[in-house]
């Protein structure tokens, strides 16, 4: 009998089984596959005016910072206005502080002292503020053909051809013979004239367009048009040339010598403007790299206190390897970190700091390419940065297998993307295009070397490294709330 009863509960068993409904192809979706959502459906409140607002604000920060040192000398005057201080001022940092370090003028450190001990470690974000642009040589005039023109040497990858026939300005500073400091910004002004260079018309240009796309326009053929009125001795010779030098001089009281050891940049003219019908987007120069450094800036002048210690540090010469001494691999910006840490405690000792640094972790701010539909071809749709789903997270950057990635660990990535999840921030994952297309290189790696734990993330952009890039003002705004979620709230 005994047997006959469990018999016929199995049996009621297996008819239960049967009759219950399994979950749904909707639910199971839910639970098993990831799908990066749209960051402009979160439907916040205020979301899209305070995503629009935001990017007001940048834009005008993008108009008046064109190069790494204005944009220096710009986010010095803001710093100082909010209350902070030059580092060197302060012989001991206590939770609160706030405090900046200027990088020979071209690149910069920040922080605001946390309450947390500082071998616990700090929170740090780091961007670079240089962008792909044209130099001057350090001969640059000369005359050809009655008109006078300035020699360059581009800087950063570019495609040549885009920077032809189109406006330009020049910025930068020069010493003068006595000493004296002369700044310049010419052309970003709507009475300012504009420099340009020039390109061949097509009536003529058969021969040119056989050529490759790196040949159309040569580094040598980006030879910038500045003037056109000989001196008026018309028995001199080199008239054209003379006659520019004699304008520098009248207006600028620079001469040809002055400018072998001046730093000038030529960059687009035109200012930051919206993009779409919908004013959904912003196209401007220079997204590549300020459309992270912007937001790093932001995110920690806007928090008061801290637990764990916020810097962030603005680099220079990303774009050239991050060479030098305000670039990334400078130990500079590891003297910075020092410094920190010596004066918030009574007795500094090497162990101490290498623990501090092991204790550290890091977001390397750095945009990555937008999936664009009409070059499809060089992505991978399945693991591409997409424009309106926020800020793109890389595990790895470099190029094909990886060379020149640091690589970040799976520990550190999941305790991200899993804060970011917990504040509500619009994230996804994606690489920089099919394996063997090409890549590029960040700052992470460098700051890996010290034994920071570091992962890229950063805005998709459109149009990368062209005179005209496109970002979504929703991804720009969910990268500084990330950033800010990451100074308040990252454990080590």
């Amino acid at each position: 009998m005994a047997a006959a009863k469990k018999d016929e509960v199995s049996s009621k068993n297996l008819k239960s089984k049967k009759s219950t409904k399994g979950p749904s192809a909707k639910d199971l979706k839910k639970e098993l596959v990831k799908e990066y959502k749209n960051a402009w459906d979160f439907n916040r409140e205020d979301e899209q005016d305070f995503a629009f607002a935001f990017a007001d604000e940048y834009k005008s920060f993008l108009d008046q910072a064109k190069t790494e040192r204005e944009f220096v000398t710009l986010a010095i005057e803001t710093l100082e206005n909010m209350g902070f201080v030059a580092l060197k001022s302060k012989e001991k940092l206590s939770a609160g502080d706030r405090v900046y370090k200027n990088i020979r003028g071209k690149g910069l450190a920040i922080a605001v002292i946390g309450r947390q001990p500082a071998v616990d470690g700090f929170n740090l974000i780091g961007a670079h503020i240089d962008a792909p642009r044209i130099d001057l040589k350090a001969n640059p005039v000369y005359e050809d053909g009655d008109l006078a023109f300035f020699k360059t040497h581009y800087y950063g990858g570019i495609k040549k051809y885009q920077w032809a026939a189109i406006p330009l300005s020049l910025h930068g500073v020069v010493y003068r013979k006595d000493g004296s400091l002369l700044t310049i910004s010419l052309g970003d002004n709507p009475e300012d004239p504009v420099l340009t260079i020039t390109d061949l018309l097509p009536h003529l240009g058969a021969e040119q367009m056989q050529k490759k796309a790196t040949e159309v326009i040569r580094g040598e053929d980006l030879n910038i048009l500045v003037g056109g009125i000989p001196f008026a001795d018309t028995e001199a010779s080199g008239r054209f040339k003379l006659g520019l030098l004699q304008v520098l001089k009248e207006r600028y009281g620079i001469t040809e010598a002055d400018l072998v050891t001046a730093e000038l940049e030529i960059v687009p003219a035109y200012p930051a403007r919206d993009i779409g019908f919908d004013r959904s987007m912003v196209g401007a120069y220079g997204h590549d790299d300020r459309a992270c450094s912007f937001p790093a800036f932001v995110a920690l002048t806007s928090v008061d206190r801290l637990e764990r210690t916020g810097i962030t540090f603005l680099f220079d010469k990303e774009e050239i390897g991050s060479v030098g001494n305000t670039g990334a691999k400078s130990r500079t910006y590891e003297q910075f970190i020092y410094e920190l840490y010596a004066r918030q405690v009574e007795a500094p000792n090497q162990l101490e700091f290498y623990t501090l640094l092991e204790n550290s972790r890091m977001l390397s701010g750095d945009v990555t390419n937008a999936f664009d539909p009409t070059f499809a071809s060089v992505s991978d749709s399945r693991n591409n940065a997409y424009m309106g789903k926020g800020i793109n997270f890389m595990k790895f950057g470099g190029s094909r297998g990886k060379a020149g990635s640091s690589d970040a660990s799976s520990e550190f990535y999941f305790a991200v993307t899993r804060l970011m999840d917990e504040h509500k921030i619009a994230w996804q994952a994606g690489e920089l295009g099919k394996v063997d297309a090409g890549g590029g290189g960040t700052i992470a790696g460098y700051m890996a070397n010290l034994g920071i734990e570091v992962i890229d993330c950063g805005v998709p952009v459109l149009s990368m490294h062209s005179p005209f890039e496109v970002i979504s003002k929703i991804d720009l705004y969910h990268t500084f709330l990330a950033y800010k979620t990451f100074f308040q709230h990252m454990k080590a």
